[in-house]
Formats: structure tokens, sequence, C-alpha cells
């Protein structure tokens, strides 16, 4: 007999991940006897502080704004008080109020062991000994293996970050920035040097979007607060934004990615259609603020040139006003203040407005080219409720990696991996995704990976495509 996709990658991830079939610190069954049913990590060191036993019906009833309930390991807990204070935002925790949360809490928390302390006060019982450990559409033997992966991802250091590496990154963001100033100040501030000086500096300012995206994941440093401090600095003194907006904004994507209504970056106020079910309901409905049929033309328009200047920009002033976030507001100015003191002399007020806004609206085009080639094309829909590994490779997709890309994108053409496991150093990534990819053939989960051209020309395709099916139901449904 031939062997099928799934018993090839069978063999492949045991071969990968070194596990065997009896005995032995990597076998299944060794495995199992530090998890509970459906492959979860057991919490035997938490004591039980609550003795009623719940179903998924009783916990599921619990999603609303003001009561909220959520599973983790198979422990109850009420997080309706605690997450208006919850450090990643209220909207990241209650978009799993009603569901397991357990997949979402180990990719979110570096530090299981901290972050459980939080957890004791809230636990209000467990789930019944008769209701399995996954609820609604996850798969058991999805989750096994896949904790599975990370406890081996874990093991080799994968998560272990290279400080070299980081410095270099910063190093070089610093370099770009002097190098910047330096043209003007010792060759002037003609247009092609000024020119000249808007390319670095928006090379600067992307590549310091995607180092503050380390530190906002907390994958460098083992302590959370060095990457807080870190994230402060570089999104607030090197580009002017706001931790905690992205914060709040960030994580949202990657708890439900490609979800309506819980991810916001397909959140598209109106103005596209995306995916394949939102084009056919807004035609159904006839609704059409804009014509979608050509929003794969007015993409070029509005889209990459405005995302940042513009839309991104009066949100974070917005957010950090309402919000009286102090603190970010200082480190924020102090970003604008360092960069009219640079280039006010030689340019003066309205010229340094001006060229920033030049750099903003080239970085703009940057940062929505990279970040869409890996969701856009994919499938965005309203909750599944999947397990963590269907749902991620459902919306994310990789691009392949080479020295260019790598420095592109800030090693987000692998965003699968990057989704899988967000506290990852980005450098592991290629260490990792082999293992993905095995475990992905083994369950017959699609692993896309496609070239930087195909990536960006998808953007468009899927742009089209859902403006055709607009149009569709728009005149025939």
């Amino acid at each position: 007999m031939v062997p099928t996709r799934s018993q090839e990658g069978d063999k492949i991830w045991m071969r990968l991940t070194g596990r065997r079939c009896a005995g032995g610190p990597g076998s299944e069954s060794a495995v199992s006897t530090r998890m509970g049913g459906g492959g979860k990590l057991t919490e035997t060191a938490e004591p039980d502080r609550g003795s009623n036993a719940y179903t998924w019906e009783d916990v599921q009833k619990h999603c609303h704004r003001d009561d909220q309930w959520l599973v983790i390991n198979r422990k109850v807990y009420n997080v309706t008080q605690w997450a208006k204070r919850h450090p990643g935002g209220i909207r990241v925790i209650s978009h799993y109020a009603g569901e397991d949360a357990t997949e979402a809490f180990a990719a979110f928390h570096p530090d299981l062991k901290f972050v459980r302390k939080f957890l004791k006060p809230l636990l209000i019982g467990e789930l019944a000994a008769t209701e399995p450990s996954q609820d609604r559409n996850k798969k058991a033997t999805v989750v096994k293996d896949f904790d599975t992966l990370r406890a081996h991802a874990e093991r080799e250091g994968m998560f272990r970050a290279q400080p070299v590496f980081f410095c270099l990154q910063l190093g070089h963001i610093l370099l770009l920035e002097a190098l910047a100033l330096l043209i003007v100040w010792a060759l002037g501030t003609s247009w092609t040097l000024t020119l000249l000086c808007s390319v670095i500096l928006a090379v600067a300012q992307s590549q310091a979007g995607w180092l503050q995206h380390d530190f906002g994941h907390l994958s460098v440093f083992k302590k959370s607060r060095w990457n807080h401090i870190l994230h402060k600095f570089v999104i607030g003194h090197l580009k002017g934004a706001s931790a905690n907006w992205w914060n709040h904004r960030h994580f949202q994507h990657h708890a439900k990615p490609n979800v309506f209504s819980k991810d916001p970056d397909v959140n598209m106020l109106h103005v596209f259609v995306v995916g394949d079910s939102q084009p056919v309901e807004y035609g159904i409905k006839k609704i059409k603020y804009m014509p979608y049929h050509h929003q794969h033309r007015y993409f070029f328009l509005i889209g990459p040139p405005l995302l940042i200047p513009v839309y991104f920009h009066i949100q974070i002033l917005r957010t950090m006003f309402s919000r009286r976030d102090w603190v970010d507001l200082a480190w924020s100015m102090s970003y604008y203040l360092r960069y009219f003191c640079c280039f006010a002399p030689y340019y003066g007020l309205l010229g340094s407005v001006a060229l920033i806004s030049f750099v903003r609206f080239l970085e703009s085009h940057w940062f929505v080219w990279v970040t869409q080639m890996n969701h856009l094309p994919m499938d965005i829909d309203h909750e599944k409720h999947q397990d963590w590994l269907t749902m991620q490779l459902n919306a994310t997709c990789n691009i392949e990696q080479s020295s260019f890309n790598d420095w592109f994108s800030g090693h987000l053409n692998f965003q699968i991996e990057h989704h899988l496991f967000p506290t990852m150093p980005r450098h592991n990534y290629r260490q990792v995704a082999p293992l993905v990819h095995a475990l992905c053939e083994k369950h017959g989960i699609p692993y896309q990976v496609k070239t930087l051209r195909q990536g960006l020309t998808d953007v468009v395709r899927s742009l089209k495509n859902s403006g055709d099916l607009w149009l569709d139901a728009y005149l025939h449904k």
C-alpha cells in the first residue's frame, strides 16, 4: 500500500519530536502522565477551591459582557470583574467568555506560574468528570499533539532569546536614524537628498515596528517587566505610538484571527468586504456603503497610503486621551520632540511635518502589504470555535524563507509559527517550522507557503473575489 499524506506526516512528526511507542521522556506514555483528558496539562499544584461541577452547557451560558466564565485546564473561572483589569485588555479575555481558553492562556503567558496566582481567587469549580476536556468543534487529538509539540519546543530551548540578535536589530535602527540626520546635516536638503532621507527613515520606522512587536509579545526577556519597558521605549520613543493601544488591539487579533467582531484587523468599517461570507451577507441585505466590486482598485488609494498616517494616528491619539494614558502619551511626545529638534533647523516646522508625513506614507505601504499578505487571502468568517492549531492555520499562511524576506517582514513570513507561539523569539521560527508542518500533515490541516510575489498578488485577488461575491449577491439574491 502507498502511505497516505497523513501517514507520512505522522512518521515525520514522530521522527522530529522523538516520540516513541513506549517509555522514555519523549514518549506518548510519558507525555500522557502529565496531561488530563484530551491532552491538557494538569494543574496538580493548584488547590481545588471550587466544589461545583459544571457542564459545558453551563459554562457557555456565561458569555455576556457582565457575566463571563471561562475554562482553563478543566477549571472553571468567573472572570467578570477581572476582565476589566486584565493587562491585555478587557476584550481579548472576553472573546473567550463561555469557552475553553486553555490553549490561548498558554500561548499568551510566558510565565504560567506567575499568572496562575491571579486565577486562584477566580476559581468557582471545575468541569464534571463526564464532560470532555474540549468544547464545541475542538479536536482532542489535535490539541494533545499540539501540546506535545509545545512541550518539545520548550525542552529544545526554542523559547529562549538570543540577546545579540535583538541588540543588532536595535543597533541597525539607531544607525539608520543617525544616517538620515547625517545626510541632511552634511549634504543639504535638496529634493534628492530629502527623498533619500525619507526612505532611510521609513526603513528605520518599519524595522522599529517589527522590533516593538517582539517586545510587545514578551519574547525577548524572561522578565515581563523588561519587555514592557523596552516596548514603551521602541514604540513610544522610536515611533511615536502607544504600547497599550497596540497591546489591546494586537492581542485580540492573535486570540481570534480573522474572526468578525473579535479581530479588529478585519473590522473594515464598511470600506471593504472581506472573506466569502461577509460579501454575501452585505449583498443580500443590499448594503452598499462603497462600490465593493471595485474595492481591489480603490484599495491602492485608501488602504496602504492612509492606514498609518491617518487612521492609526487618529486612533492612537484618541485612545491615549480617552483612557488618560499619560505614560504612553509622554513616550509618544518624546519621539516628536526629538524629531523636531533634529529636523526643524533644516526644514522648518511645516517642512518637518511634511517630511514625517511622507515617511509615514512610505511606512504604511510596507506595513499593510506585509501584514495583509499573511491573512487577507485566508479564511475570514464568524466564530467557529475551533482548536488553537486549526483556527490559526485557517487564518494564516507563510511566505518563503530567505534572508531578505526575514528582514523585510521582521520574520513575519513565518506567520503560522508566530501565531501558534506568539511568545517565541522570532529567530527560532525557522527551527520549529518543520515540526509544525509535520503536525499539520499528520492531521490533514493545510499548511500554506507562498512566494513573496504570490503573497502580495493574493491580497488584490482576494479583494476582487470578495467584491465579485458581493455584486452577485447584491444583484441576484
